[in-house]
Parts: C-alpha cells; sequence; structure tokens
C-alpha cells in the first residue's frame, strides 16, 4: 500500500530492489534471527549454579539486570554507527559478538561475572539493532511485508536456546565447553549466512546524526514499545510465581504459563506481517495490545490453572506483533533507520528492565495480583496511541 507509506520509506525501497535468491531466500534471512534468538537464550541457562553462587555475592538485582544494561549502553552507539556505515557491516561481525556467549562461565567472581554478563547484553545490543534495520533492508528490497515473522524467527530461537541449555545442565556437562561448543558452531552458522546480507552501505550517511532527537510520533513509538516490553517482562519475571503464590500451582506446572507465552507469541509473530498487510499496523497494534489486556484480565479474573495458562497464552499472542510493528513503523519514518530503531528499541528496553522491579515493590504493598495490573494498564495505553488521532500516532503500514 503506498499511498500509506511514508516518502523516506518508499524512496528507500526503490534503491533496495533486488533478485539476488540469497536475499530473496526465506530461510537464510530468517535463520539469522533464529539464531540470535538461540544464543541471547544460552548464557542465563547454561551456568544456573555459578550464576545463582555469584549473584548472591554481587547482590542479585545488580546481576539479574546487568544483561539489559549492557544493552541499553550499546543500542544507542550501535543506531549511530548503522546510520553511517549500514547494517551489512555489523551485522558480518556477528561471528564475533557471538563468542561473548563464553564470557559468564570463565567468570571466576562476582565482579567479572557483572562485567561478563554486562558484555554479554553489548553484544545483543549490537545484533538487535543491527539486524533490525537489516530486517527492515530486506523487506524493503523484497517489496513484501516479512518484519514480524523476523522476530518469530527470533522467539523461537530464544525457546530453542533454552531448551538446549536445559538439556545440556541435566546431563551434567560443566558450562565451559557447553558455551564454547556454542560460541563455534554459531560463529560459522553466522559467517556462512553474512553472503545473503542486503548491501545497504550506499544508504549510509556520514553526515547522519548519531542520536534521534525523538519527533512526536517517534516519542510516541517508544512509549508504545515501552508498554510492550514492561508486559513482556513481567511475564518473564512474575507469570510463574503468580501460578504458585496466587493460583497455587505446582513447581512443574507454574513454568507452562511462561511457555504458553512465549508459544503463542512466536505463532503470533508468524500471522502479524499478514494481519499488518490486511488491517495496517495501526490496527494490528490496536488488536494486538486489546487482546493482550483481554488475556491477563483473564489471568488475574481466574486465578486457576487453566484460566490463568489460558489467559498468558492469549496475552502472547496479543503482544507477539506489538514491538514489532512499531519498530518497523519507526525505521520507516526516518531516512536513517539506525537511531530511530535505537531510539525506541532503548525506550522499549527500559521498560523490560524498569517493569519487573517496579512490579515487586508494588506487589509488597498491594499483592501481586493487584500489581500486576499496571500492566494491563500499560497494554491499554499501547492500545491508545496505536489509534493515531489528535495526539497519538499514526503507525504507517510498509506493504506494497
Amino acid at each position: 500500500m503506498l499511498a500509506s507509506a511514508p516518502a523516506a520509506y518508499v524512496a528507500r525501497r526503490e534503491r533496495f530492489r533486488t533478485d539476488d535468491p540469497r536475499v530473496l531466500d526465506p530461510v537464510s534471512r530468517r535463520a539469522r534471527f533464529q539464531w540470535d534468538g538461540d544464543v541471547e537464550a544460552l548464557p542465563y541457562t547454561g551456568e544456573p549454579p555459578l550464576r545463582r553462587e555469584l549473584a548472591k555475592q554481587a547482590g542479585g538485582p545488580f546481576v539479574g539486570h546487568a544483561e539489559k544494561q549492557g544493552l541499553l549502553m550499546a543500542q544507542p552507539f550501535v543506531g549511530a554507527v548503522v546510520a553511517r556505515s549500514g547494517s551489512r557491516p555489523v551485522v558480518a561481525a556477528a561471528p564475533l559478538y557471538v563468542t561473548a556467549v563464553v564470557l559468564p562461565a570463565v567468570a571466576v567472581n562476582a565482579l567479572t561475572l557483572l562485567l561478563a554478563i554486562i558484555a554479554v547484553g553489548a553484544a545483543n545490543g549490537t545484533l538487535d539493532i543491527s539486524m533490525n534495520v537489516q530486517g527492515l533492508a530486506v523487506e524493503l528490497s523484497v517489496k513484501r511485508a516479512l518484519f514480524s515473522s523476523l522476530h518469530a524467527a527470533f522467539s523461537f530461537g530464544a525457546l530453542a536456546g533454552a531448551g538446549l541449555a536445559a538439556m545440556v545442565a541435566s546431563a551434567g556437562m560443566a558450562p565451559l565447553p557447553h558455551l564454547i561448543g556454542v560460541a563455534l558452531v554459531g560463529a560459522l552458522v553466522m559467517a556462512g549466512l553474512a553472503r545473503s546480507l542486503v548491501a545497504d552501505e550506499d544508504q549510509a550517511d556520514a553526515a547522519a546524526p548519531r542520536f534521534v532527537r525523538p519527533s512526536r510520533a517517534l516519542l510516541a513509538l517508544g512509549v508504545v514499545a515501552f508498554c510492550a516490553l514492561l508486559a513482556e517482562g513481567a511475564v518473564f519475571d512474575w507469570s510463574g510465581i503468580y501460578l504458585a503464590r496466587v493460583v497455587g500451582a505446582s513447581e512443574g506446572i507454574a513454568p507452562l504459563a511462561l511457555a504458553a507465552f512465549s508459544l503463542t507469541m512466536g505463532a503470533g509473530r508468524l500471522l502479524g506481517d499478514g494481519a499488518a498487510a490486511r488491517l495496517g499496523g495501526s490496527v494490528t497494534v490496536l488488536i494486538g495490545a486489546l487482546l493482550a489486556t483481554a488475556g491477563l484480565t483473564l489471568s488475574l479474573a481466574l486465578p486457576s490453572v487453566p484460566g490463568a495458562i489460558s489467559g498468558f497464552a492469549i496475552m502472547g499472542m496479543g503482544l507477539s506483533v506489538v514491538f514489532p510493528l512499531t519498530l518497523r513503523a519507526a525505521g520507516g519514518r526516518e531516512r536513517s533507520p539506525g537511531p530511530a530503531i535505537a531510539a525506541v528499541s532503548t525506550l522499549g528496553y527500559m521498560g523490560f528492565l524498569l517493569g519487573p522491579p517496579a512490579i515487586g515493590i508494588l506487589a509488597e504493598a498491594t499483592g501481586l495480583r493487584a500489581a500486576l495490573s499496571i500492566v494491563g494498564v500499560a497494554c491499554v495505553v499501547a492500545a491508545v496511541l496505536s489509534i493515531g488521532q489528535g495526539r497519538g500516532l499514526r503507525m504507517r503500514s510498509s506493504e506494497t
């Protein structure tokens, strides 16, 4: 739908036309996102005894949030680099970043563990921004929507990585050889996929701003991302605890809430591009945010195992499209998408970082069930901003 696409987006699309089969291959373009998800999940499930012990020494919150702190520190700078050099050179260096997963396993004390996890977060932040800009370049080149499905590959990759780490841990393998193997395989896979990257260096601008001063529309997109990742972070940190403490689920059942949420999130992202093509990005995000609100409401209103798990599954389906389509809208509004995506993504991950602790503090005063209601408020805010009327924002679809 060219008429609804921002002029900067349309101009870039015309310059990105390609018939290169390596770019058009859906396996190669999704494999990069899937492997990034695989690798992100591994360092934190691959060495739990070391992590738990050193977290006690350093203070759990610092170690627990160090990865996101590293990610937040890296993203704005990576956005500036991508704007000035293109995303392809940054993504092509992924084999170097992947080796960071080994660092937590060689930590010898709390300080080195903290620094190692920050380094992993910075590496992930580098890949996060550069791969999202590269994903936008691929979408422009093939002239059809696929950005949400790329994020689906990341979601399923994270699930696969966590599952692999759990199996390795249960088999008694030491963290260091496990993560060295992951780094070696990851580096080889990412190096092999480098040939399929879209060349976007000609779109780089040496005079591009290092950082974007958000317009009102870009700031609104950032708030949507903040709300979406606050909700996602809350489910990651609190859904299992909610089932165990409030619902009364057993230790074996409580993690199923997060599993259901993650599976439906991946499935929803596979469907997100088609929904955005038919309904438009704004309507798709609106429906997704409202569906997430309904799912959380079900979980809180029916504190039973079936009700809670079903509610979190519905919530995952709804939230699945919000963040990917928000990033696409941010990248489509600017001639140099790197800083814009970095700005919106950074605001989003601030929600992921700050939301769960805030819920914990509120839960101390009001109880967990009441505290989780702020997540519903965040989903409603995202829905309102997606409408795009008056002081809100207008998300524009990028499909042809």
